[in-house]
């Protein structure tokens, strides 16, 4: 069965996400159906939760565009069963086959299905920033999926892209034109965004968060996030946005729960160095107002201590 969303009450009214909601698709390996989000965008909307066997670690989103002249996935998925599985979904929609996937970083969620694409003899398209971050962390990242996902992890093998960007790389398929662009610096180094620009679609990426915290890591630079966001992601004028987590929304929703938590986070840290306080008190500084967040209990506190080790060198 065809399962559609209607993105306007998305946007008007954004769905809440739970860690301890069960499986949304029990039927599958994926944790929830692909939904169509605008005519020919589609996508499997994660479990805003870590990476855990129940959810197989299908905690991102896994889209796929239908451009008339076949198909375009974006994410692999973080391992060979997902991969597996949201080829059929695929195949449920279109009879058009998959032409290239596009990794929108380097991590494990979108990567470590690659090796089932690249039997399908499909091509993989990553930043050369997201193809050397896999590279260095590639068996740290499956050794991690093997422990959750135990037999879903069976014939997952760490491969790379098998084509690799800087800048800008533009596709002109079928119907569409696909732009995956570096916007510059977000959460992980060679995140990249997919825009629709005739359908003011933007498969964000990891650029952008509203339903789970944002996780701000040791190699990210938040003064440079606020900067991508504000000179390269708001000026696309986006109306339609898939985050990299999360469910469809707008532009303001997004906004608010990427660009706002960031500065709110850099903005309480900088008060808190300005008072002479130091690495152990950042940690408690309040960040209450974002605590309805999935994944808060995880990433507030050690957000905060990332945040502060790069603040205070300023």
């Amino acid at each position: 069965m065809i399962r559609t969303s209607i993105l306007c009450m998305t946007a008007a009214t954004p769905l809440l996400a739970n860690e301890d909601i069960a499986d949304q698709y029990p039927q599958s390996v994926l944790y929830e159906a692909p939904v169509q989000v605008i005519k020919n965008v589609w996508s499997a909307i994660g479990a805003t939760a870590p990476p855990t066997y129940e959810n197989a670690g299908h905690n991102n989103n896994l889209s796929f565009i239908v451009t008339g002249d076949g198909v375009i996935v974006v994410n692999a998925g973080a391992n060979y069963a997902l991969s597996a599985a949201m080829h059929d979904e695929i195949r449920a929609v279109t009879d058009q086959p998959v032409k290239l996937v596009i990794n929108e970083n380097g991590q494990g969620h979108a990567m470590l299905g690659n090796n089932y694409w690249v039997e399908q003899g499909v091509d993989i398209l990553a930043h050369v920033d997201a193809a050397a971050a896999f590279e260095d962390r590639a068996a740290q990242s499956y050794e991690g999926m093997v422990r959750y996902a135990r037999e879903n992890s069976e014939g997952t093998v760490a491969h790379g892209p098998t084509i690799t960007f800087e800048g800008e790389y533009i596709i002109e398929m079928g119907d569409m034109r696909i732009e995956v662009l570096d916007l510059g610096p977000a959460h992980s180094p060679g995140d990249v965004s997919v825009w629709l620009p005739e359908q003011k679609m933007l498969i964000a990426g990891d650029a952008a968060f509203h339903e789970r915290m944002p996780p701000i890591f040791g190699d990210t630079c938040t003064r440079c996030w606020l900067e991508t966001w504000e000179t390269a992601v708001e000026p696309l004028g986006a109306l339609y946005v898939i985050p990299g987590h999360g469910h469809p929304t707008n532009m303001d929703v997004v906004r608010a729960g990427t660009h706002g938590y960031v500065s709110y986070l850099r903005e309480k840290i900088g008060e808190h160095i300005e008072e002479g306080g130091d690495l152990a008190g950042a940690y408690y500084v309040d960040q209450s107002p974002y605590k309805h967040l999935d994944t808060f209990e995880e990433l507030a506190t050690r957000n905060a201590g990332v945040v502060y080790s790069e603040m205070e060198w300023e």
